[in-house]
Formats: C-alpha cells, sequence, structure tokens
C-alpha cells in the first residue's frame, strides 16, 4: 500500500517533475512474469526513479547500511527503504553474496521483478565497472531474462558528495531481453558466469555509452582513497 503511495502521490510525482525522464525501450519490460532489470548505478536517486516509470512494482537489492542507521534518522530511513521495496543485503564477503542471491531468487521465485546494480556500488566518477557475478547466478538459477538498463544524467544530477539532487533531465533506457537459458544448469560454472555477466555489461555499456573499466569499482575507489590519504600525510609532512 505505501509503495503505491510513495510511487503515485509523494515521490513520484516529484521525481518526474524535477528530472522529467525521457524513457526508452520500456517495452522491453515484460509485463508480468518473472525477471532481472541490470543497470548502472550513478546516483541515490536511481533507486526511485526507475520505479517511478515502471509499470510494476520492481524489488532492489539495497546495502545493509541503508536499514542500520543509529536513532530516529536511522529507523526512518529503513522504515522508507522498506516501504519503498528494497532488501538489505550485507556485501561483505563471500557469505553475503551468497545470501544476497538467496534473497534475489525469492523475489524472483514470487514472479516479480528484481532490480540489481551488477556493479555492486555506485560508481565515483561516472564510468562503469566489471560486473559481480552474482547477477549471473540469479539468472540462472532462476531462469529469467535479464533486460539492460542505463540511466543517464543520474551522475550528473547528483554527484558522490552532493546531499540533494539538482534539477535536471535525464534518460532511461532499457535493452532487449538478454536470454540465457542455453547455459542452464551451469549457475555453478564460474567461466559461465563471467561469461553471462560480461554480457550483461556489454549491453548496458552500449545502452549507456559510459567509459569502461575492467576493474571493479570498489576497488578502483579504495585505491584512490589510498593515494589522497597518503598524499595528505606526504603535504602534511612537508609543512612542518
Amino acid at each position: 500500500m505505501f509503495y503505491q503511495l510513495l510511487k503515485y502521490v509523494l515521490l513520484g510525482p516529484l521525481l518526474r517533475l524535477m528530472f522529467r525522464p525521457r524513457v526508452e525501450g520500456l517495452e522491453h519490460v515484460p509485463e508480468e512474469g518473472a525477471a532481472i532489470v541490470a543497470g548502472n548505478h550513478l546516483s541515490f536517486a536511481d533507486h526511485f526513479l526507475m520505479p517511478a516509470i515502471l509499470r510494476r512494482r520492481i524489488t532492489f537489492l539495497a546495502k545493509a547500511e541503508y536499514f542500520t542507521g543509529p536513532g530516529l534518522r536511522g529507523r526512518l530511513t529503513a522504515a522508507f527503504f522498506r516501504s519503498a521495496g528494497q532488501i538489505p543485503v550485507d556485501r561483505s564477503g563471500r557469505e553475503a553474496g551468497q545470501a544476497a542471491i538467496r534473497e534475489g531468487l525469492g523475489v524472483l521465485g514470487k514472479g516479480e521483478l528484481l532490480g540489481i546494480y551488477p556493479e555492486g556500488t555506485r560508481s565515483h566518477d561516472g564510468r562503469l565497472y566489471k560486473g559481480k557475478v552474482g547477477v549471473a547466478a540469479m539468472a540462472l538459477k532462476a531462469g529469467v531474462p535479464v533486460i539492460p538498463c542505463a540511466m543517464i544524467g543520474t551522475f550528473e544530477a547528483q554527484p558522490p558528495g552532493q546531499k540533494f539532487p539538482s534539477p535536471r533531465r535525464i534518460r532511461i533506457r532499457f535493452g532487449e531481453p538478454l536470454d540465457f537459458s542455453r547455459h542452464a544448469g551451469l549457475a555453478d560454472e564460474k567461466a559461465v558466469l563471467r561469461a553471462v555477466t560480461d554480457e550483461i555489461m556489454t549491453a548496458v555499456l552500449a545502452l549507456s555509452g559510459q567509459e569502461y573499466v575492467d576493474r571493479y569499482a570498489a576497488e578502483v575507489k579504495a585505491e584512490e582513497d589510498q593515494r589522497r590519504k597518503e598524499s595528505r600525510r606526504a603535504g602534511g609532512r612537508r609543512g612542518n
């Protein structure tokens, strides 16, 4: 009930007013039945823009930090994300990845739409990064199609560190469903999972036009953060 209230009364109209989304390929999203929508992730607003324009309800796997914040603000944030159809996922460690897959399969098992960001985190610089294989594992185990999706303009509307998005027109593109039935029964084969994931990311890249980086976003961001820390320390020693 609250999901519909958010989409059609509270949040959806505001998002449409702020971003005036131009949607392409919406016909590629099935009107019924289980499917995965796999997209790039450029902004916090992505979680809400896609549900606002889709005719069907979509459930996203969201980082657990959104559900565990302290105090009243943390409880309100957690309640909001749950009401918006988000499922908390702990992103640390191998077992956490398996738990995310189980949660996703539960959504698909009910014949619903599942939203996934294969990069595993928001892009910190607007580029598209290597996808993690969880999306492939879910697609093969559930035997469902994957619809590639590209958000265009949301990075500029709300880059990292900016608390609130700036009004601007954005585009959302959906590609033709990807059928991986030829890999049925191979969900435990690492090479197959990697190949399927790369095919999904290639389709997202074709829609988004981003620069592609064949590394995981979290690794690159960690390295850049470390270099900045070392640079600040070096600058502090020179100042002394």
